[in-house]
């Protein structure tokens, strides 16, 4: 495990919520824990229920809670993901707002959690570096149309190309 890592509030979907973002990215599954005995009201939890999973993703450890319903995510929090090209962002802005997950302003969505996630690609972060403020300028503006990242209109508008 890593010296910080990540855990994330579930209620009752831990470990269905670990293998589906594992099985997304390429990451496993490192371990599991339960409720132990005498766990029950006021808890929604009872003994042997999922309490934990340790999961890993590109490397980084994170935790899955099932805590219950007393917590939900907001978009206060989310995971950010380097994207390599618009056919990554498109793989997983698909799948990640799929069966109940919605997608959202500039690239960001939320799963069918309710957790939010950013997908970024690398060439438009390479780009929001550039000394050229008036392109990172007509970038943005661009960006801020959009729900799903197009990496080809974004790099159009820092060139100050028609869209």
């Amino acid at each position: 495990m890593s010296k910080i890592s990540p855990c994330l509030w579930f209620d009752g979907q831990a470990e269905e919520a670990a293998r589906f973002y594992t099985s997304l990215f390429g990451g496993s599954v490192d371990g599991i824990s339960h409720y132990p005995p005498g766990t029950g009201s006021p808890s929604p939890f009872r003994e042997g229920d999922v309490l934990m999973v340790e999961f890993t993703l590109f490397g980084e450890s994170y935790q899955a809670l099932n805590g219950g319903p007393h917590f939900t995510f907001n978009e206060a929090v989310s995971l950010s993901v380097a994207c390599k090209d618009q056919a990554e962002i498109d793989r997983w802005f698909d799948a990640l707002t799929a069966d109940g997950g919605q997608p959202g302003p500039c690239g960001w969505l939320k799963d069918r959690y309710g957790l939010s996630w950013q997908l970024a690609p690398d060439e438009i972060i390479a780009l929001q570096k550039s000394d050229d403020k008036e392109a990172i300028g007509r970038m943005m503006a661009a960006l801020m149309t959009m729900g799903k990242l197009d990496i080809a209109a974004l790099k159009a508008a820092f060139a100050g190309e028609p869209a």
